[in-house]
């Protein structure tokens, strides 16, 4: 028997995270911040970050001028509630280091969480 789904029934990542705390934390250096963020939060919001946040694993670094503050207010749109706790450090922040934010980066780590799962 073949049963028709309705489309409240289909589970979104917007719909999967509609109800979200999200504990998160701010990295700094003495010249610059990453909020650092899961991969399939950007998804799920739908946001863009630019060429300035970076990337490691499953987790983006969102620079702080513009990205995090967009990621802020688009999980707050969404519902979600954030929390922040913070990170310094005197010295230059290994994150300086990481690849820069790229669209494909995001791609491949949620395929290769894809296929691990099979």
């Amino acid at each position: 028997m073949n049963k028709i789904i309705a489309q409240s029934d289909v589970l979104t990542p917007s719909r999967l995270f509609r109800t979200t705390v999200r504990k998160l934390t701010f990295h700094a250096d003495p010249s610059h911040g990453w909020l650092e963020v899961p991969v399939i939060d950007i998804m799920a919001l739908g946001i863009i970050p630019s060429e300035f946040s970076h990337i490691k694993g499953d987790m983006v670094y969102l620079e702080e001028d513009c990205d995090a503050n967009e990621y802020i207010l688009a999980a707050k749109a969404n519902g979600w509630t954030v929390n922040i706790t913070e990170a310094y450090t005197n010295n230059d922040s290994p994150i300086r280091t990481y690849a820069r934010w790229h669209l494909l980066d995001a791609f491949f780590v949620n395929r290769e969480e894809t296929h691990n799962e099979d």
